[in-house]
């Protein structure tokens, strides 16, 4: 058996036309809908994006533990399984965050894997004193808040507020992009077909060819820009902050554009694969996933991005399209039934003949394959100290605590990295040994004390404060205009997440967090 998984991170379900989408045009990614089975109802799990790949590795939630950070030794990665039971694995990606504190384990846990320089704020080039004048000239300060640098000296990460050295990095980064080659996503696929060149025709081999884009920045070549074209004559503004939206009718539609670009872009560049498996005809014996992590508000519901509004269906729920050479008599079909992301790890493990471990608590997705058949009654969602998201396809819920401040929360691991830094020593100073949980094997952990500014709910200095719990009618209101009030549904699903809650073997500060300690978890069975 072969597998190529293709990950995009921040890429809109809506944004494709196999789901609906009218705004880009997609032809590729709506060419595999027509040869695959594709999921109407998938949705992400743990968030933001390690979050997100921790769920992929180990099959199941891990946002009520901890926050952003690496593989845990406990953890059981679906890589790791493979290359123990003879299937080479590969991962080719420009994902940073891989190679920040807060990412290390993912790439190791593969055979081998090949990092593209280059993408979002990844220093690839190094420039002591960059030119922040010419640059502040080009870029909005909204989005590139250059002024806050000194351009008098060095610029460093130490020196500088991080925000804005990030987005001078990012700057600079452009300054060298010349020609589509260049570009970070061009260079994935060319590595995947440098793979696929020197091991298609042979067998028992896992790829994860991973693509950032079209995260935010939105950056694409020239071509893919004209295409959408708005008429804005002002500075670049590609790279929203995490707020609520003030920007003019005319700002929306540029950062709109340049998202609906590197869509666009993404779209063609998969269109290679497809290309590529026409031409060497591994459709007979490979399947092909596609997927992404989240997807990103640009200005629905008055918001931008993803961190700590309810998390509507625009961040939620995502695309996921599957072929598997077993299951060719399916093509062009749909399927109805929830999923989620941490449904992958234990597909990817049956499609390679693997035993899934007791710890997972995601199932394949293999069974959907053959007939459109449930798979889990309800799925919940969130980020560490932000709200809890859960769905039974019918409602989509959002609680929040009363307690915003995360202050009674604790983090739990045996590996204290935030996304960029190590945990700081007051931060240590918290620490105390805690019993094992289910999945870790027997091990105690770190127990140690939320400082709520580590958080990504709160990135940018900003809080949960002006957000609230909400309900809502994905039947009749699909696209989420107007919440709804029905005790009867909010009760069902309070208890959905407190069943998730205690499946996943969450800390019981969580419970009384949430306001649902007073529930007889004890009694509320395990499952789906």
């Amino acid at each position: 058996m072969k597998t190529v998984f293709v990950l995009f991170d921040s890429l809109n379900r809506l944004a494709l036309g196999a789901y609906g989408g009218t705004a880009i045009a997609t032809p590729n990614f709506d060419r595999f809908a027509k040869r695959s089975v594709t999921f109407d109802k998938h949705y992400v799990g743990s968030l933001p994006c390690m979050p997100a790949r921790r769920d992929m590795h180990t099959g199941r939630l891990n946002f009520m533990h901890r926050n952003w950070g690496p593989l845990e030794p406990f953890d059981e990665s679906f890589a790791t399984i493979l290359s123990e039971n003879s299937v080479y694995t590969h991962l080719i990606s420009d994902h940073l965050h891989y190679f920040e504190n807060g990412g290390w384990g993912y790439a190791n846990a593969f055979d081998s894997w090949d990092f593209v320089r280059g993408q979002e704020y990844d220093p690839v080039k190094a420039m002591v004193r960059p030119p922040l004048e010419r640059l502040k000239e080009i870029y909005d300060e909204r989005h590139y808040p250059l002024d806050r640098l000194n351009d008098s000296g060095p610029i460093t990460k130490r020196n500088s507020e991080k925000m804005s050295w990030r987005r001078s990095r990012s700057a600079i980064n452009r300054d060298f992009m010349k020609e589509e080659t260049d570009f970070p996503t061009a260079k994935c696929f060319a590595s995947a077909f440098d793979f696929l060149d020197v091991n298609g025709q042979t067998d028992d081999w896992f790829l994860q060819l991973e693509c950032f884009d079209p995260h935010e920045p939105f950056i694409a070549p020239e071509r893919f820009k004209k295409a959408y074209e708005t008429g804005y004559n002002g500075k670049i503004l590609d790279w929203p902050m995490y707020e609520k939206c003030t920007n003019s009718a005319e700002e929306i539609a540029e950062i709109r554009g340049n998202y609906a670009a590197l869509v666009a872009m993404c779209d063609e560049y998969f269109g290679k694969l497809l290309d590529y498996f026409d031409e060497h005809d591994l459709w007979k014996d490979t399947a092909l996933v596609l997927s992404t992590d989240h997807g990103f508000l640009l200005s629905e519901h008055d918001w931008w991005a993803k961190n700590r509004m309810p998390y509507y269906e625009e961040i939620s729920h995502i695309p996921m399209m599957v072929w598997h050479p077993d299951h060719a008599d399916q093509s062009g079909t749909r399927r109805s039934g929830l999923t989620q992301t941490m449904d992958l790890m234990p597909t990817f493990l049956e499609m390679h003949g693997c035993s899934v471990p007791e710890s997972v608590t995601g199932a394949s997705i293999l069974p959907l394959m053959a007939d459109d058949i449930p798979l889990h009654d309800s799925v919940v969602f969130g980020m560490f100290a932000g709200p809890v998201g859960v769905t039974d396809g019918r409602f989509s819920y959002y609680l929040y605590p009363d307690d915003l401040t995360g202050e009674k929360l604790n983090i739990y691991t045996l590996m204290p990295a935030h996304m960029v830094d190590l945990f700081d020593i007051e931060e240590l100073k918290t620490s105390e040994l805690a019993p094992p949980f289910e999945f870790t094997k027997g091990v105690p952990v770190l127990k140690i004390r939320l400082d709520p500014k580590n958080t990504q709910v709160g990135q940018d200095g900003q809080a949960l404060s002006d957000c609230e719990t909400s309900l809502f009618d994905l039947e009749n209101d699909p696209s989420q205009d107007s919440p709804i009030k029905d005790p009867s549904a909010v009760a069902r699903l309070s208890q959905e997440i407190t069943r998730h809650f205690q499946r996943n073997d969450a800390p019981l500060e969580l419970y009384e967090h949430f306001a649902l300690e007073e529930m007889n978890v004890s009694t509320i069975p395990a499952g789906g």
